[in-house]
C-alpha cells in the first residue's frame, strides 16, 4: 500500500490529468464530426467502449451496491446528460463560452443541495449565487439589449450540462459508501443509454458506418479509452482530495481549453467574456468555503 502522502499526490495528479484531458477532448470530437460522425454517435461509441472493456470488472461491486440502485440510476442519467450535452455543446458553440456556462454548476449545486439534502443557504452560498449569476449576466449581455441568455443551442447545452453536473455531484454525496467502480459503470451506462435513445430518434447519425475508415474507428477507440481513464481518475481523486481543492484543480480545464481553442480553432475571448469568466471562476473557488462553513455548523450542533 502506498503511503498517505503518495496517495494524496496520486489523487491530485489524477484530477489534473482528468481536467487536462477534458480541456482538449472536444478537439477529437470535432475531428470526428468533420469525418461525418455526429455528436450523438461519437458519444455513444466513446462511452460504450469503456463500458464493454472495463464494466465487467465491477459486476461484483455493482451487486454489493444493489440497495442503492435507484440512486445509481439517477446518477447515471444525470451524468449521462452532462457528458452528452458537453460533447454536443462544444461541437455547436464556442468552446470556452460553453465551458464557462458549464462552470455555473456551483450555483445549481446550492439549489440542489437545498432541495435534496436540506442544506441551508449560508453566507458562502449567497456569495456563490451572486457571483455565478453576475458572471453569467456579464458574459451574456448584449449591447442591443434583451435578456442575458445563451444565444445558441451550443451555449444552452453547456448550461444544461452544468445543471446535470451539479445534480450528479449532489447525488454522489448519498453514495459515499458505493465503490468508485460502481459509480464509473453507472456513468458509462447512463451515457450509453441516453445516446442509444438519441440514435433511435436520429438514425442518420449512424450513416458514417458505411464509409468510415480505420482511422475513424481508431480515433473512436482512443477517445473511449481516454474517457474511461478520465472517469476512473475523477472517482479516484474525489475520494481522496477535499472538495474545495478538487474544485480549484478542475478549473484547470478552463485554462487548457482556452489555450487549446486559441491554437486549434482560433477562438478568442473578449474583455466582456473575461470579466464574466473571472466572476464564475471565483464562484467555483468559493464553493469550497461553502462546504467548510457547513462542516463548522454541523460541528457546533
Amino acid at each position: 500500500m502506498p503511503s498517505l502522502r503518495l496517495q494524496r499526490l496520486l489523487a491530485i495528479g489524477s484530477l489534473f490529468y482528468a481536467a487536462s484531458l477534458w480541456g482538449v477532448v472536444w478537439y477529437p470530437y470535432r475531428l470526428l464530426h468533420e469525418s461525418g460522425v455526429g455528436g450523438i454517435a461519437s458519444s455513444f461509441f466513446s462511452y460504450a467502449v469503456p463500458l464493454i472493456l472495463f464494466g465487467w470488472l465491477h459486476l461484483r461491486e455493482l451487486r454489493r451496491s444493489r440497495s442503492k440502485w435507484l440512486w445509481l440510476v439517477v446518477l447515471g442519467l444525470a451524468a449521462g446528460w452532462t457528458n452528452l450535452a458537453y460533447v454536443l455543446g462544444v461541437l455547436q458553440g464556442e468552446v470556452v463560452r460553453v465551458l464557462l456556462l458549464f462552470y455555473l454548476s456551483p450555483l445549481w449545486t446550492v439549489v440542489f443541495s437545498r432541495i435534496l439534502l436540506g442544506e441551508k443557504l449560508n453566507r458562502a452560498g449567497v456569495m456563490i449565487m451572486a457571483l455565478s449569476l453576475g458572471g453569467a449576466m456579464v458574459m451574456l449581455w448584449r449591447p442591443e439589449g434583451g435578456l442575458p441568455l445563451p444565444t445558441n443551442r451550443g451555449e444552452w447545452l453547456g448550461l444544461s450540462a452544468g445543471v446535470m453536473f451539479a445534480l450528479s455531484n449532489v447525488i454522489a454525496r448519498h453514495l459515499s459508501g458505493v465503490s468508485e467502480g460502481s459509480k464509473a459503470v453507472s456513468i458509462w451506462l447512463g451515457v450509453s443509454v441516453l445516446t442509444l435513445v438519441g440514435l433511435l430518434l436520429y438514425p442518420a447519425e449512424l450513416d458514417f458506418v458505411e464509409h468510415a475508415g480505420w482511422d475513424v474507428w481508431a480515433l473512436l477507440l482512443a477517445v473511449g479509452i481516454a474517457i474511461g481513464s478520465m472517469t476512473y481518475a475523477v472517482q479516484y481523486g474525489l475520494a481522496r482530495v477535499p472538495a474545495n481543492q478538487a474544485i480549484v484543480i478542475f478549473l484547470f480545464e478552463l485554462v487548457v481549453a482556452a489555450v487549446a481553442a486559441y491554437f486549434l480553432s482560433s477562438e478568442r475571448m473578449g474583455l466582456q467574456e473575461w470579466v464574466g469568466a473571472i466572476m464564475i471562476i471565483a464562484a467555483s473557488l468559493f464553493s469550497g468555503h461553502m462546504e467548510d462553513e457547513q462542516l463548522k455548523e454541523k460541528a457546533h450542533v
